[in-house]
This record gives C-alpha cells, structure tokens and sequence, in this order.
C-alpha cells in the first residue's frame, strides 16, 4: 500500500524524470495539430457534402463535444452520467433567453451559455461525491426526466417576456438568427467545428496537466489518493464543472444552428443511447467523443437515407455495446489505436498521450492501470489515453 501511494504522490505531482519534457513535447505538437484538424474538417467537409449532409456534419460535431465530456466522466473518474443531453437542452435554453433579452456576440453568449450550464451541472452532480455505480447512474438519469418535465412545462425561449421567455396571446414566436459570419449552413459547419475544436483542445489540456495526473490517480485508486493528500473532492467538482461547461457550449451551438429549440429532442432515455454510443466508440479517448457524435447523430441518418427504419437503431446499438464490452472495452477507439501500435504509428496522433516507451507496463484493454503496478507509466495508461 506504501509503495501504491507515493507511486501515486509521484503521479500527480509530477516528480517522474521525463514526464513534463515529454508532456511539453507532446504539447506543442498536439495542440495545433487539433486546431489544425478542426480548420481542415470545416474547410474540406461542406465542399464535400450537400447541404442536408452539412446540417447533419454539425450536429454530429455538436454531440461530439456533449460525448467527450460524459467519456471524460467515466474514463477518468467511473462516473456513469446519464444526463448529459438533459444539460445540452440547458444550454440550449439559457442562450436562446440571454439572446432574446441583449444582442451580444454569439461567443460571448455561448461562454455566458457555458458558465450558467456549470453551475447547474456542478450543482445536480453533488451526489456524485457521495454516491456511485448504478445508484449514480439512476440518480442522474432522474434528473434528466426532471429537466424534461421542465422542459414540456415552459418550453424554450421564442422571444416572449417574463423569466421563462415564452411568447403568449398576439405575441408571436421568434427565432434567434445566426451570426452574421455564419448565416449559411457551410459557414455554421465551419464555426461550430472551431468551437467544438476549441473544447476538446481544453479537455485535452487540462488531461495532459496535473488535473488529469490527479484523475488518474483517484481512478487507479481513491483510497491511495486521499492517502498522499490528493484533493479528491476538488478534482470530482472540477471534473463536473468542466464536462458540464464544454455540455453548455454544445447546446447553445444547437440552439446557435437553429434559432429555436423544442423539448421533443431532449427526451430522458437519449441520455442512455448517449451513454451507449460513448461506450462503444470508446469512453478512454476523446477520438472515441468524435466516434460517438458521430454514431449518435450521423448513423441514424444513413440509416434512414438507405430507407431502412431508423428505430433500428437501438437495436444495432445495443448489438454494438454488447460486442464492445465483450471484445473491446475501449471502444472503436481503442482499437484504431492498438492497430496504429501493431503499424508502429504514434498512438498519441489520436490519443493524445505522451508517449510510452517498450519497458514500461501496459494496462488492459480497459484503460486500467497493470495488475500490481504503482509508477507512473501504469497509471498514465489509465487516464491519458485523451
């Protein structure tokens, strides 16, 4: 147990000879090469698609965002969140009533979007640091049926007076329009790819940082962690307060792309479908959020295009979980990734991680830190895969 705990006192303090070289290596290159990425997928993608194609491409990208964050949450802390689509509609909803009451510029309302979803989603995941499991899971997933009943009982935002912005009588119902630079559905692709770009570079920031070096020591173990003085508590409410600020930004990019929202599309069960995708996509890598927006928003609408009904869906997705958890826990992600190590390509193109040298042990195919091991190359394969 003593050697446990000053591997993990290692961990997150970073005392490992090498680690923050090559962190700051991986940094500099990593850093553009996502941004780089988001500018090349919003330039390529619309010249590529038609227009219903685009519209899709950015709600796959809008989901994108919302999947990172509830794999974040599991990957890194074991936290089953099912109501991550319930915070979306959140963020949604508050930046439709701050544009209907001022005119500010659209980032301006998607941070101010962000921020309120924070403190709403730091608040409803206090049990979190009581609770966890299945008992977690329920817990959240009534808090998104309650958000949906809020949802159906004062609608969203149209340009109405009053708190709930609701227009009423001769009023008539408003849509929020899209910023200028953005009026056309190419260039709402384009600018939501950059916001959603902008997202993950902060998650992944803050999982290469000492925020997730201290995640991954409270996943590998919670007791070893509060043993070395580890904030447990303050990292969890990080934890909530960041996944549920980048949820935010997510829904008021939709509530961007469409002037108007309707509660029909926040339903509580699309959190668990969420949560399904994640997993199959693979919850140990932010490339596994990418897989899962994509799988959310994207597969049902080739589905329906080849005239094939698209409640299938779940049946396929349900198919896809089980074949996930059975034969790859780490997702589609996951094995891209082990195929890109059997090619000898640097697996942290798509994972984000600094690299392992060959001596140093490998975890399972859960994301799991090696059986009996306490330095830090075990429990970096635990949490930096992002």
């Amino acid at each position: 147990m003593a050697g446990a705990a000053q591997g993990l006192l290692d961990e997150v303090d970073g005392m490992k000879l090498g680690t923050h070289a090559t962190a700051r290596r991986t940094l500099v290159v990593g850093a553009p090469a996502i941004m780089g990425a988001a500018i090349l997928l919003g330039l390529v993608t619309p010249i590529l698609l038609t227009g219903y194609w685009t519209k899709i491409a950015t709600l796959a990208a809008v989901f994108s965002a919302v999947a990172a964050g509830a794999g974040l949450l599991y990957g890194r802390l074991g936290y089953v969140s099912l109501n991550q689509v319930a915070l979306t509609g959140v963020g949604g909803w508050v930046f439709l009533r701050i544009a209907h009451e001022v005119a500010l510029p659209s980032p301006v309302l998607l941070v101010l979007a962000g921020a309120v979803t924070c403190v709403i989603g730091t608040v409803i995941g206090l049990p979190s640091l009581r609770l966890n499991g299945l008992i977690l899971a329920l817990v959240s997933l009534m808090a998104a049926g309650a958000f949906e009943i809020l949802f159906y009982g004062t609608g969203f935002p149209d340009g109405g007076g009053g708190f709930t912005g609701r227009a009423t009588g001769a009023q008539l119902a408003r849509t929020v329009p899209r910023p200028d630079f953005a009026t056309s559905d190419d260039a709402m692709f384009r600018y939501t790819v950059i916001v959603v770009g902008i997202l993950f570079l902060i998650l992944w920031v803050t999982l290469r940082g000492r925020v997730g070096r201290a995640w991954a020591a409270i996943r590998q173990s919670e007791a070893g962690a509060y043993a070395t003085g580890v904030p447990v508590t303050r990292y969890r409410l990080l934890a909530l307060a960041l996944t549920s600020f980048s949820t935010g930004v997510a829904g008021a990019l939709l509530a961007t792309g469409t002037g108007r929202l309707d509660p029909i599309s926040f339903p509580a069960q699309q959190n668990i479908v969420l949560f399904a995708v994640v997993l199959i996509g693979g919850a140990y890598s932010l490339f596994g959020g990418v897989l899962a927006g994509l799988l959310y928003v994207a597969f049902p609408a080739v589905l329906n295009d080849l005239g094939i009904d698209a409640n299938l869906v779940l049946v396929i997705l349900g198919l896809g979980l089980v074949q996930a958890l059975v034969t790859a826990p780490r997702g589609m992600a996951g094995q891209v990734q082990g195929l890109m190590a059997r090619l000898r390509l640097p697996e942290h193109v798509l994972s984000g991680s600094a690299g392992r040298s060959p001596d140093r042990p490998r975890g399972d195919q859960t994301g799991e830190p090696a059986e009996g091991s306490s330095d830090l190359g075990a429990s970096e394969r635990a949490a930096q895969d992002a």
